[in-house]
């Protein structure tokens, strides 16, 4: 299915977010994701399906100030 990673189209195949992180090369990172601009918390990355059309933010945390 097509998505959007951070403005950019992708292609994943994983139904989940937990799946779509793992191809993207995110799984085990520490970050945070927001689904159609809704947060979604770590525990429920598993459950969380995709849909053709959805927009993904990935977000790293950041040392410094």
């Amino acid at each position: 299915m097509k998505i959007t990673v951070n403005g950019e189209q992708r292609e994943v195949a994983g139904p989940t977010l937990t799946d779509a992180l793992d191809e993207l090369g995110y799984g085990g990172a520490r970050v945070a994701t927001a689904l159609n601009e809704g947060f979604v918390p770590v525990p429920a990355r598993g459950e969380t399906a995709l849909s053709d059309g959805d927009r993904l933010e990935i977000l790293a945390p950041r040392q410094g100030g």
